[in-house]
């Protein structure tokens, strides 16, 4: 187990919180299960990693967060008890749920049924609704941020504090399953809102009702940019079962446009209350005339006894009643397969033959809005739409820039729809680029990264631009580009490196023989004086010999002359001096 974990198994905090088990574990934090000792009863205890408790900008992040959910009270969100924070740890003491999360749910049970949806959208809104009105968007709804209770209550988790982790797991590198949630907003790096939690709880619901995502792909990239461009198959052409109306309610939470989202979570609440009651209205209606068909209504309680029971003329009308109820079913269903049978050979065989072919003229698609073109119910029984997406900041995002075929052009009408392709605008925002010229390699990713783009760095040599150090930008600094678009950064490998012939020294002066040097763009180093047979003053070596190639500025050292060794004279020997006899001694 990691010992960031089992650290604090055991162990009382503030000496109110004595901690019991790990229950959960994320990028962020781990939550333990947790008694409060002063209350006596279970809490869920979240406490903030190690490594994010010493970085003094994430703990001040965590603390605003934690305080301002502690002040939401709804019986759809968890509810936050405490937030504390010492010079160890930073922890915050949430409700305690015993559930599953709906993700959990969904994986089990697969699509939902419409009323089980229903009845779970209402409860996430109001959640919702509640925490808007405070100020505080959630910025990471999503199946695994919401819980279920064995009654049924929903549970919105992690208001305020999701997008924390959600930050912290994209840095670590972690897999984050948010992006098949994020608005088109906040996949465009824009700020988040109310109304971008509406979007995810519109995929949410998409995805309850389908059993799939409304968009999905091979990298995060890819997903992001459909749900820019706003695509997604209506879902009951998945689940022919779901109510239109819900189906719409649906689709206009999850626009990709947020103009023309639903504004708040009120409005979407009024639509879903309403719309339950609409459904609750005719589920009694047809209860009643079922009823009063078959005399199951009973306006008054009778009491028991004989005045209860059937009478013999009664029960002969009855039966006589039910044989004629049977007869016309029988007939209505007898006639119902001749009339599905007839349909059949009419549309794969009969009207082959007596209908001639229809043909229509292609309408002009370009300029108008994606969403309302593929949403047209009389568009979408004569035509397959297919689409490809281009970045053109110059269109407005969701517009169709091109179609194929042409407008105008007269086609066949057939069963499975004309196929057109259109061309719709992704609506990327446009920035300038920065001007990062003569900056270090280090500080022109950050400003680049910080401005909304990718880059691609490539080497150049430069006699004046410092090593690692940005000659130019492709695009220049303050042209117009794309967010997200690659700007080009070439960084200077220093000089050029060129190289000369190395020239013949041997027999010039030193002097000469350094003039030669700086003439060749070639370096004097020094010079080691040695005795030799030639002139004194000659240079008679020289350190990389004559004709090589050799890298310009190279260090050159010269042997130079000092004429040959002097020879000694011979030296003469002395005559032998005169023996001067020692006076005072006389002979014997």
């Amino acid at each position: 187990m990691d010992t960031n974990m089992d650290k604090y198994l055991g162990t009382t905090l503030d000496d109110r919180y004595e901690i019991l088990e790990v229950i959960g574990t994320g990028g962020m934090a781990v939550v333990y299960k947790a008694v409060d000792q002063r209350l006596n009863r279970f809490v869920a205890v979240k406490i903030l990693r190690d490594e994010l408790a010493r970085d003094e900008e994430f703990r001040a992040r965590f603390q605003i967060e934690a305080q301002a959910v502690a002040m939401l009270s709804h019986p759809n969100i968890v509810s936050v008890y405490d937030v504390s924070h010492t010079e160890d740890v930073e922890y915050i003491v949430m409700e305690l749920i015993e559930g599953v999360t709906l993700m959990q749910y969904m994986q089990k049970r697969g699509a939902l049924g419409w009323k089980e949806a229903l009845h779970f959208s209402v409860q996430i809104t109001k959640a919702l609704e509640h925490a808007h009105d405070k100020g505080i968007v959630h910025r990471d709804i999503k199946p695994q941020n919401i819980m279920i209770l064995r009654d049924g209550t929903i549970k919105v988790a992690d208001f305020g504090i999701a997008a924390l982790e959600s930050t912290q797991e994209q840095r670590s590198d972690q897999t984050v399953g948010s992006v098949h949630y994020i608005a088109p907003e906040q996949a465009r790096g824009e700020t988040p809102d109310t109304r971008s939690d509406i979007y995810s709880l519109g995929v949410v619901m998409y995805e309850m009702l389908t059993g799939k995502m409304p968009y999905d792909g091979e990298t995060a990239e890819q997903i992001a940019l459909k749900h820019i461009a706003g695509i997604a198959v209506p879902p009951q052409e998945i689940n022919p079962d779901i109510p239109d109306e819900l189906a719409r309610i649906t689709l206009k939470a999850m626009n990709a446009d947020i103009k023309k989202r639903y504004q708040t979570a009120a409005k979407l609440l009024e639509d879903l209350e309403e719309f339950r009651k609409q459904q609750a209205a005719a589920g009694r209606a047809s209860s009643e005339e079922y009823a009063e068909e078959y005399e199951l209504v009973t306006p008054d309680v009778r009491p028991i006894g004989t005045t209860g029971e059937m009478s013999a003329a009664k029960y002969a009308r009855r039966r006589k009643r039910s044989r004629k109820v049977s007869i016309m079913s029988g007939a209505v269903g007898v006639l119902v397969f001749m009339v599905a049978v007839f349909v059949f050979l009419w549309n794969y065989w009969l009207r082959d033959i007596f209908s001639a072919a229809e043909r229509i003229d292609l309408p002009n698609f370009v300029g108008a809005d994606y969403e309302d073109v593929v949403n047209n119910s009389s568009y979408r029984e004569l035509y397959k739409f297919t689409v490809t997406y281009t970045i053109d900041p110059t269109i407005p995002e969701g517009e169709i820039i091109s179609q194929d075929p042409e407008a105008g052009r007269s086609l066949m009408i057939v069963p499975e729809g004309i196929e057109v392709t259109l061309t719709v605008s992704t609506g990327v925002r446009e920035s300038t680029v920065p001007d990062v010229l003569n900056h270090s390699r280090s500080e022109a990713i950050s400003e680049l990264q910080a401005a909304g783009f990718d880059y691609e760095i490539v080497e150049a040599a430069s006699d004046t631009i410092t090593q690692n150090y940005v000659i130019s930008t492709d695009p220049a600094p303050g042209e117009p580009l794309a967010e997200g678009s690659t700007v080009i950064v070439t960084i200077s490998a220093g000089p050029v490196e060129r190289t000369v012939t190395m020239p013949n020294l041997v027999g010039y002066t030193e002097s000469e023989a350094i003039n030669i040097l700086h003439n060749n763009n070639l370096t004097y180093a020094d010079t080691t004086y040695i005795e030799s047979e030639q002139d004194e003053g000659t240079v008679i070596r020289q350190s990389i010999d004559a004709y090589e190639s050799v890298a310009e500025h190279t260090r050159i050292y010269l042997w130079v002359s000092t004429g040959p060794a002097e020879t000694p004279e011979p030296t003469e020997s002395p005559e032998p001096e005169e023996t001067t006899p020692i006076t005072g001694v006389e002979e014997e």
